[in-house]
Formats: structure tokens, sequence, C-alpha cells
């Protein structure tokens, strides 16, 4: 990387244009960086008391930052992987999805794009509401049951208590009604032409786009790290846990 001296002296677009991340990093130490495009850098840091150093730290961790690979959590012990997808839903609320609020709400521009801007002012607080629900739903009904199957399992409970568990909805049929929330990117698909972007098109756009396109990405992967590992690790846990409160009760 360049030295911190040549690149306090460049613009925040100039930044932005060549790492689209440094516009997600701007933005983790509260600067919308489509207000300061024409600033340097070293300007906008003495403006908001940051130090350079700092900024440019954060910008190599998060270019170094990997999620686990299926193959891994696969290997992991079914708590490991709900406290990993705890963990990817924090991070969408706490960072995706505000940073792609404060672009599409704050971004100022006319013509073609100031109509895209104001539709997606509409649809996507829609699908945030949404989101979030489907978030919230899915912790409260799926993540505790399985926090509650682990509990039986490790005789937690009376015989009297663990029996409730069977009477309890299936994992199975919790699986057939999980949402896989990448249909509800469709209209933002749509409205973005498939996110194409024309030749000279504004760095706040391309910035949109692109964390659009990531945020559809990692909810393609998200779905799958449920549908594919999450949910059969949940079936046999099920099962294991309705094997032992059967030999318990034949047993008395």
């Amino acid at each position: 990387m360049p030295h911190i001296s040549h690149i306090k002296k460049r613009s925040i677009e100039d930044l932005v244009q060549e790492n689209y991340v440094f516009a997600g990093v701007l933005h983790y130490f509260g600067i919308s960086f489509y207000e300061y495009e024409k600033h340097s850098l070293e300007d906008v840091c003495q403006a908001f008391k940051i130090n350079p150093r700092q900024l440019i730290n954060e910008l190599e961790v998060w270019a170094w930052r990997k999620d686990p690979s299926r193959e891994e959590l696969y290997l992991r012990p079914i708590e490991v992987l709900v406290e990993y997808l705890k963990n990817k839903h924090h991070y969408f609320l706490r960072h995706e999805l505000p940073f792609l609020s404060n672009i599409i709400s704050g971004v100022s521009l006319k013509g073609n794009y100031a109509e895209l801007l104001s539709d997606l002012r509409l649809m996507f607080p829609l699908f945030v509401d949404d989101f979030i629900h489907h978030i919230h739903e899915e912790e409260n009904t799926l993540f505790n049951r399985i926090k509650t199957l682990q509990e039986v399992e490790n005789n937690h409970f009376r015989l009297e208590e663990s029996l409730k568990v069977l009477n309890m909805p299936s994992i199975a049929g919790l699986a057939e009604e999980h949402e896989v929330h990448d249909d509800e990117m469709q209209g933002i698909r749509k409205l973005t032409n498939g996110y194409e972007l024309e030749k000279n098109a504004p760095t706040s756009i391309k910035v949109l786009y692109h964390e659009l396109q990531n945020f559809e990405k990692e909810l393609i992967i998200h779905a799958t790290i449920e549908n594919e590992l999450l949910f059969p690790k949940a079936v046999e846990l099920e099962k294991e846990v309705k094997r032992k409160i059967i030999k318990k009760i034949k047993s008395n």
C-alpha cells in the first residue's frame, strides 16, 4: 500500500473509485463518502478528528476479512453454526442495511438517477422491514427450538417437560416454510436493470450497485448455509432427542 502521506492527499472519490470497500470503512467512522468526494482524505480526517492511519488500518482489516468455508462450518457442532448465523444477522442489521439505506436516502443526483433513487427510497425500506421480521422470526422459532432440543438432550428438563417437544412443529416442517430472501431482491434487480451501470455512472451509484450485489450474494450464501447445513443438523438433533425421550418413556 502507498505511504500514508501520499494517501492523505488523495480525494475521497479517487480512493473509493480504487476500492469500493473504502466507502464502507468511511461509513463505519460516521462519514458519508458521497458528501466529501472532492475533499482529500486528510481534510476529512481533520474535520472528523480521525487519525488517517486508523482509517487505513481498518480498511486493511476489512480487505483481509474472510468467512469460514461451508466445509469448515459443516465440521462444527450445531451451536457454533447457529452462533455464526446470529453474528451474520447482527452484521447485516448493524452495517450492511444501514450503509445501503444511508446511500439510498442521502445521495442526490439528477436525471434518470434521481428517479431511480426515488423508487429505491420507496422500495428499500419495505425490503428492510420484511428482512428484519424474517430474522426475528428465525431466531425466535428455529434458533430457540434448536436450543431447547439441546437442553433436552443434555437432560436439563424433566421427562414431563421433555414430552412437550414431541408436540412442537417439526424441524422438517420449519424447513419447508423457510423463506429464501434472495427472492425479495427481485424488485431491486429489476429496478436497477440487473445492476447494469452506464459508462459514466457517478461514483455513488457504482458503490450502491456494488453493495447491493454483494448483499444479494451474502443472502444467497446465508440461505444456502441454513438450508444445506443448519436444517439437516437440526433434523438429526431432533430425531436423536425424540429417540431419547421414547427410550426414557419405555424404561419407566
